[in-house]
């Protein structure tokens, strides 16, 4: 016979989810580059990251003996736990559908599981209490970002530095920096704010590469937290990466889809990151 449906053509349906769920995952999430990964082989769900102090060198008179200076770090913990989605796809919706049912899950699936990460990692932005600027009803402009690298540059912190914030909230950024006489120019401010006219696209503000981020969640006023930070400041312990598996349920002509990761998130070096609070209405 021929033209049947054999576990070699159910097989590629499937791969074609789980690349296309993969690729969407990684495509979507903005957070999980712009952070410190902790990777846990082996047993055990928590991962101890080390934080140490800042230590000071002084000067020394020759032949004088030097004196020990104790390094006595804390740490972060961070603890995973599992986090998942499923759905189950009948044969005769697989055969049915007028599109590219396994391209519509897979990329479901992905966006479902990076957006879940990504509003746990900005959840965390409220955890760098050492170091804040701005104000509920304050507009995010390119002062409040200057303020915050100044915050972060007293504390030594290195480059690169990120800024993460609602997209209402750097509307009024870019609005600031590509309306004409923007403090004493005459124009856009220079060349950057002509860049944002043409693609939309900010860039990068005094050091700081700028990323817009949906996941943000405003308050009850409308006003919510972003931040500027140093990769180290934000954990994101792993223990089993993104992966889709199926499952088929022969008696109920149809295939079990789930898309599982295991992770934990954590504030390491809350000194590296300053939490910006702005207004997020147009």
């Amino acid at each position: 016979m021929a033209n049947e449906t054999t576990s070699s053509t159910l097989s590629e349906l499937f791969v074609n989810i789980t690349q296309e769920a993969i690729f969407t995952f990684q495509e979507t999430s903005v957070m999980r580059p712009l952070v410190t990964t902790y990777p846990i082989s082996g047993s055990g769900k928590t991962v101890e990251v080390p934080v140490y102090p800042t230590v000071s060198a002084a000067a020394v008179n020759e032949a004088t003996d030097l004196s020990n200076t104790a390094i006595n770090p804390t740490s972060a913990t961070i603890t995973v736990s599992e986090t998942g989605i499923m759905t189950t796809l009948t044969d005769l919706a697989r055969d049915s559908a007028s599109r590219n049912v396994a391209a519509d899950i897979g990329k479901l699936f992905g966006e479902a599981i990076a957006k879940k990460v990504d509003t746990d990692l900005v959840g965390l932005f409220t955890s760098f209490t050492t170091n804040e600027v701005g104000a509920a009803a304050a507009e995010l402009d390119a002062d409040l970002i200057f303020k915050a690298v100044a915050k972060l540059r007293m504390n030594n912190v290195p480059a690169p530095l990120y800024g993460v914030f609602h997209p209402r909230a750097v509307y009024n950024l870019k609005k600031t920096l590509t309306q004409a006489g923007y403090n004493t120019s005459a124009n856009a401010i220079s060349e950057l704010g002509n860049e944002i006219l043409r693609n939309n696209f900010i860039g990068t503000v005094a050091g700081v590469q700028i990323f817009e981020n949906a996941n943000i969640t405003p308050d009850a006023n409308d006003d919510a937290y972003g931040a500027v930070f140093h990769p180290a400041s934000l954990g994101l312990a792993i223990k089993e990466d993104f992966k889709v598996e199926t499952q088929r349920d022969a008696s109920l002509r149809a295939t079990e889809v789930v898309a599982s990761i295991v992770y934990g998130k954590g504030a390491v070096k809350q000194s590296y990151g300053c939490a910006v609070i702005t207004d997020t209405t147009i």
